[in-house]
């Protein structure tokens, strides 16, 4: 009888399981929409040109003051969002560890940033102090949203099956995305028959983005649960001291702060390229809109069977040896962009190519690598600083990208200079010896990592 109880027992905790994980691929699904019809897309170009159109007579916008280059004025944007973002994530880790009450804190992040994505839908004439404000909020939010979500995965997912459960995620992001970009392209392709001007159908596919993250934000924050990982008694206002407090307890893990070092070089790398892509291709290579359309849809569709097929890679060769093959084509496929002719869409189609084949995965084995270096009862503090990695320090990249097009006026000089990311991340990388850092961390070490 007492065996069966614990079967049963057992084969409930697993059906939860499975439900939370369910529940959790849906944060992808909802919030990835913005990364790729909103930064990928639309706003880089559209935000470029709205402040052009405000620019003097010698091409500069002057927000506070500052003479800025209007075709840098996004990517200096971009680096804002992220800068504050350093400063909120690490109050939102530290309450949700303090207090096990992540729900409430994802609802607000996320809504506060699908509110300021909808809130674009007014974004036209010469606002491009507007784009930018609304880019800040919503860069900040989905940052720290991310923090609170990755946090979950430890939690939710056994060591064995994170590597799977997390490239699943990636591949819900990249299915919803590839979804609304082909409604975003019938929409602007064809909005003429809609009775709306081209402008009118941005402004309506970046606010759509922001309606849809919101509303399938739902789903995780009715099937995900709170658990209280420490001690409470503490408030956010407390979070950069908690961050100091988790920083000083990786010292005393220094493969774990070694792999994080690596991953916030080559993550920047391609967070920039994620943000900056449209630009070039738009203001660098001359293409349509329409082009861009699908060029990113087609890097969504093969980023699922990507993230997916680096998963299985990753159960035979190990997370990490993956990711080092993945830095070596992101290096590869960014230098060929160097060259890529301009007004020439097939080529830029086969760069989109690799791009989708190895962006889901690498992001995903990262994250998945790194919840294994994390002890137990500090997921959420360590995601916060593996988020600072991810997203918080994402800043050097697109500052770098618009101060190199500041200075030469080339896009093309500005994309070459993130290969230096890829090649210093992967040296970084190698030098990880991650079994010994699991075990340093007080995790079992997986048969393959």
């Amino acid at each position: 009888m007492r065996t069966d109880t614990v079967r049963v027992r057992g084969t409930d905790e697993v059906a939860e399981r499975r439900r939370e994980q369910r529940g959790w691929y849906f944060y992808d699904w909802a919030c990835s929409v913005y990364s790729t019809s909103v930064l990928t897309v639309f706003l880089g170009p559209y935000l470029t040109s709205v402040a052009k159109h405000a620019a003097d007579a010698d091409g500069f916008v002057h927000p506070l003051g500052i003479p800025i280059r209007a075709g840098s004025f996004f990517a200096y944007s971009v680096s804002a969002s992220v800068i504050l973002s350093i400063f909120v994530m690490p109050m939102a880790g530290a309450a949700a560890d303090r207090t096990g009450r992540k729900k409430p804190l994802l609802a607000a992040s996320a809504y506060l940033g699908a509110a300021a994505t909808t809130g674009m839908f007014f974004l036209d004439g010469d606002r491009y102090l507007l784009g930018g404000l609304l880019l800040v909020v919503a860069n900040a939010s989905v940052a720290v949203s991310m923090v609170l979500y990755n946090s979950y995965l430890p939690q939710i997912a056994p060591p064995e099956e994170r590597d799977a459960v997390s490239s699943r995620g990636w591949a819900f992001g990249y299915a919803a995305g590839s979804l609304v970009l082909i409604a975003d392209l019938v929409l602007f392709t064809a909005h003429d028959s809609f009775g709306v001007s081209e402008s009118t159908a941005v402004r309506i596919c970046l606010a759509s983005a922001g309606i849809w993250w919101g509303a399938f934000t739902l789903v995780p924050l009715r099937r995900l649960r709170d658990r209280r990982t420490a001690p409470g008694g503490r408030t956010p206002a407390h979070g950069w001291r908690q961050l100091a407090a988790t920083v000083r307890d990786m010292r005393g893990k220094p493969l774990t702060l070694s792999f994080l070092f690596a991953y916030l070089v080559y993550n920047d790398g391609i967070q920039t390229v994620i943000s900056q892509a449209s630009v070039y291709g738009s203001e660098e290579l001359g293409l349509s809109q329409s082009t861009l359309i699908v060029a990113v849809l087609l890097v969504q569709v093969l980023a699922v069977g990507g993230a997916l097929g680096m998963g299985r890679l990753a159960r035979t060769y190990g997370a990490k040896r993956t990711i080092l093959g993945s830095l070596v084509a992101w290096t590869v496929t960014l230098a060929a962009g160097y060259f890529l002719p301009a007004g020439a869409p097939v080529w830029f189609f086969v760069l989109a190519a690799g791009i989708g084949l190895v962006l889901g995965g690498s992001q995903a084995l990262s994250r998945s690598l790194f919840s294994h270096l994390v002890p137990q009862g500090k997921e959420a503090e360590y995601f916060s600083a593996y988020e600072m990695s991810d997203r918080g320090m994402s800043w050097l990249g697109p500052l770098l990208f618009g101060l190199t097009y500041q200075l030469t006026g080339s896009y093309r000089d500005a994309i070459i200079s993130l290969v230096a990311f890829f090649v210093i991340g992967f040296v970084l990388l190698a030098r990880v010896p991650v079994g010994r850092a699991i075990r340093d961390a007080g995790n079992p070490v997986p048969d393959r990592i």
